[in-house]
């Protein structure tokens, strides 16, 4: 529900004054007292906040409470963030590497301004107090999270007339717990999946098939159902379900232990815990070098459901069982089942039509077939099978056992901070294909992720977040890039980020008449949008605008959307016009937006500069402006002293040149459709905080300056269609002392005049390079010797490169490489024929090789 976001914000805003407020900013504007003061009541308010979430559902002037600190919370930290807007036209005034012409124009404001600053802190104060009185009434107290009283226990009986479609999973399974084992310790099968998919359902076909029955001593279940399971409760739960002993719960630890080796000794056992959500490693290993100390372990097995990859690995050393959807005919089948009464179906073709269409809402998922098959039971009303169909399933009203409350068991045990990171995902279309930077990057400009720990920075924590949303099914991942990768949600999952985000997030089709106007992040994704909605008009608060889809004809609405922006959403902290837009520029008041981070134009093709007023918009994080044939850079870029993400097309044959001090947070530098470009300028070597480096469609580049071993944070270099580049970059005399250098991936595509690799580059990382790519190189016809110094390579991809004959000596010492693939270049894969080629002994170490035969 919208109303847990609550508890997101109230974390985050101390950590934001805290972070982001600095000292200076607290004496100059005289606000030390009033910022002192709102950490203090925010953290009072906070430390009971769980107490508040648990009592709204039957206390409705609490829940209204709750809405009203929500929009108190977020209105401190648009407060906050006008300090730091202010902090930062300080910091570029008192920057010696900016001119004076600009120092001049970005002068500090005078006291009027201040004044009203600080007024708005003390309005903040006073709102929180005025409420503070409503809020002590509650009686709230401090309580430990506990989700264990979330979850419903299973048993281990199974209803066959309800399972449909997975006797190939239970034999899959049966096979794998009969198979011997030399480990030492005994296999435990994990079966992993979401929610509703019927990881309990295939469990329990297993647990009760004939051929395990008689195969094991004792058959144990146990329903763990909780995120913190401690081994004295899950001993009772073993105990019990053996035995039937009520006695147990008053055992000590040693009795449970005692107790439940007098059961199991010497005995083969399958035990079955089901619905683990625990990542404690040490519990787990406690748990384990218990049970082995009780005989019987060269028979004896484990099962474990989870929604958790992360459990998995923990708990198995074999690969988990990764259950997959239903088939559509069993998900029919199952439908009918829940649909209809006995064989009615029959009786109406009509209705089975419609539910065909209902069930592919559902994706495969036996729960959410049965959650809509049931709504429908008895129903032969044809206008009520059409209203399910177009009707968003997370829209419909569901009990505590159907899909959406099941799912969002797994949106509650997310980390605060990640629950509004998983709410923005719900921005995106279905069936969207996701990219991992750019998604962190919305993170970053909205303010959601925790501080970076030291050597981290905030896309590493973003990384984090987004592994742990892997590691939990929420996402998938459908292809690795090196530094990002694109990942996929499933339909089901999306809809419980429309769930959860109701409040804070909605897609713009229609007039949005029924909304909180105090909605924060809006979608633009209906191509039949010919104008934007009037109730828009009102909206204040609005920090995210992403159109993905709007009228490709009209292009009224794509300058209303920007005029709507700029007059209303005075703390939009991001921007995003992906799809076709017929704009041509920007206007002035662009300006006015000085909260903005992130702004994306790629969809604005037809734009040819941006307009005099762009440099102040100084809070830039983010600008990707690629696409957009702009003749130079913008005026002033320099004062942007917040960029971290840079991509550009520039129609010049030289970029500016880059200045010491210039852009030191920068960490990823996109050069895309830079037809014209000759070279980089020398003082790349100034972006210090550098990680990313793409040069894409620069047909003109012919080198890269030496200077870029100086990039020792450089971690990513990919150079793609620049069909005039010559990599080669040999060691120098004075080169001896060079910086150690960083690089993770290199990767090179189609280029003609490709002779050799950039030594200085790649040897400069020999400790840290993972990954080389190359392809469709026609010119390439031999790989370095020095290749064999790469002994952290694991990653070698070459694809489409004709003339390359042969590899270089000494490859067997590239003990680490683990993966090779060899595609389009037939004289090296016939070298490389297992056993027989003139190349194999140089990869016969090699795990995973993808080499076609010629």
């Amino acid at each position: 529900m919208a109303e847990a976001l609550l508890s997101v914000i109230a974390a985050s805003v101390p950590e934001q004054i805290l972070t982001i407020v600095s000292e200076e900013i607290r004496t100059a504007y005289n606000v030390r007292n009033d910022i002192e003061k709102l950490e203090e009541t925010m953290s009072r308010i906070q430390a009971v906040l769980l107490d508040a979430e648990r009592q709204q559902h039957e206390n409705e002037s609490l829940r209204l409470c709750i809405w009203k600190l929500r929009e108190i919370f977020y209105d401190a930290e648009d407060v906050i963030d006008d300090f730091k807007c202010k902090a930062l036209r300080k910091q570029v005034v008192h920057n010696h590497h900016i001119s004076k012409k600009v120092r001049a124009l970005t002068s500090v404001p005078g006291r009027p301004s201040s004044l009203k600053l600080a007024g708005k802190l003390k309005d903040i104060n006073n709102r929180l107090n005025e409420l503070a009185t409503e809020w002590d009434s509650f009686n709230l107290r401090q309580c430990r999270e506990n989700r264990h009283d979330f979850y419903t226990e299973t048993h281990s009986s199974v209803n066959s007339w309800d399972v449909c479609g997975r006797d190939e999973d239970k034999e899959k399974i049966v096979r794998l717990l009969m198979k011997s084992s030399e480990d030492r310790n005994f296999p435990v099968v994990c079966i992993v999946g979401i929610g509703g998919l019927g990881k309990t359902t295939v469990a329990k076909l297993v647990y009760n098939d004939d051929r395990v029955i008689c195969y094991f001593d004792v058959k144990i279940w146990v329903s763990v159902s909780g995120e913190e399971s401690d081994l004295p409760r899950l001993l009772k739960l073993m105990i019990r379900s053996i035995s039937k002993e009520e006695k147990c719960d008053t055992f000590t630890a040693q009795a449970l232990q005692n107790c439940l080796r007098s059961i199991l000794i010497y005995k083969s056992f399958l035990l079955v815990l089901d619905g683990v959500w625990s990542e404690n490693q040490a519990s787990w290993i406690q748990l384990r070098d218990l049970l082995s100390s009780m005989g019987g372990l060269p028979e004896s097995r484990i099962i474990v459901t989870t929604r958790s990859m992360k459990v998995a690995s923990i708990t198995s050393s074999i690969e988990p069982y990764e259950l997959k959807g239903l088939l559509f005919e069993d998900c029919l089948t199952l439908f009918k089942k829940w649909a209809f009464r006995d064989d009615d179906e029959q009786q109406h073709p009509n209705l089975m039509r419609i539910g065909m269409e209902i069930v592919e809402k559902c994706e495969g998922v036996p729960l959410a077939v049965k959650t809509l098959g049931k709504q429908l039971f008895t129903n032969t009303k044809e206008s009520d099978w059409q209203y399910l169909r177009e009707c968003e399933i997370w829209r419909l009203e569901q009990s505590k056992d159907d899909i959406l409350p099941v799912l969002k068991f797994s949106y509650d045990h997310l980390s605060s901070h990640l629950q509004q990171c998983f709410t923005l995902l719900s921005l995106y279309k279905k069936n969207e294909i996701y990219h991992s930077h750019e998604v962190i990057q919305l993170w970053m400009a909205n303010g959601l992720l925790e501080h970076p720990k030291e050597e981290q920075e905030w896309e590493d924590v973003g990384d984090r977040y987004l592994n742990e949303l892997l590691w939990r099914c929420l996402i998938q991942k459908e292809k690795d890039y090196g530094n990002y990768f694109t990942f996929k949600m499933h339909n089901l999952i999306h809809d419980l980020a429309l769930y959860v985000s109701q409040k804070e997030c909605i897609t713009v089709k229609c007039d949005p008449k029924a909304v909180d106007k105090n909605v924060r992040h809006l979608s633009f994704c209906d191509s039949k949008l010919l104008r934007v909605p009037e109730a828009l008009k009102d909206f204040k608060s609005v920090r995210t605008v992403l159109v993905q889809e709007v009228s490709e004809e009209s292009k009224r609405i794509h300058e209303s959307i920007i005029d709507l922006c700029v007059s209303n959403f005075k703390y939009l902290r991001a921007l995003r016009l992906r799809c076709y837009s017929p704009l041509t520029t920007l206007p002035d008041s662009i300006c006015s937006l000085k909260h903005l981070r992130d702004l994306d134009l790629t969809g604005c093709r037809s734009m040819g500069k941006l307009p005099f007023s762009f440099y102040k918009l100084r809070c830039l994080q983010r600008l990707k402006i690629s696409g957009i044939p702009l003749k130079y850079l913008p005026d002033r870029m320099e004062s942007l002293i917040e960029l971290r993400h840079l991509e550009i097309t520039i129609k010049a044959k030289h970029l500016k040149e880059i200045r010491k001090g210039c852009w030191t947070r920068l960490q990823h530098l996109g050069l895309i459709q830079c037809d014209n470009l000759e070279c980089l300028p020398e003082g790349l070597q100034y972006l210090t905080s550098l990680r990313r480096l793409d040069l894409f469609s620069c047909s003109k580049l012919v080198s890269l300056p030496r200077s870029l071993i100086f990039l020792t944070r450089l971690e990513d270099l990919r150079v793609s269609s620049c069909k005039k580049i010559n990599l080669q970059m040999e060691p120098r005399e004075f080169d001896v002392k060079r910086p150690r250098l960083s690089l993770k991936t290199f990767s090179l595509w189609d280029s003609d005049e490709l002779k050799d690799f950039p030594q200085l580059l790649l040897e400069g990382s020999s400790s840290t390079l993972q990954q080389i790519q190359i392809g469709i190189c026609n010119n390439f016809e031999v790989l370095p010797t020095w290749l064999r110094n790469l002994t952290s390579l694991c990653k070698l991809e070459i694809l489409d490169c004709s003339k390359l004959s042969a590899l270089p000596e000494g490859m067997e010492r590239l003990t680490g490489l683990r993966q090779l693939t060899i595609k389009q270049c037939p004289n090296l894969s016939i070298r490389c024929r297992p056993y027989v080629g003139a190349d194999w002994r140089k990869i016969a170490h090699v795990q995973d090789r993808d080499i076609p035969e010629y």
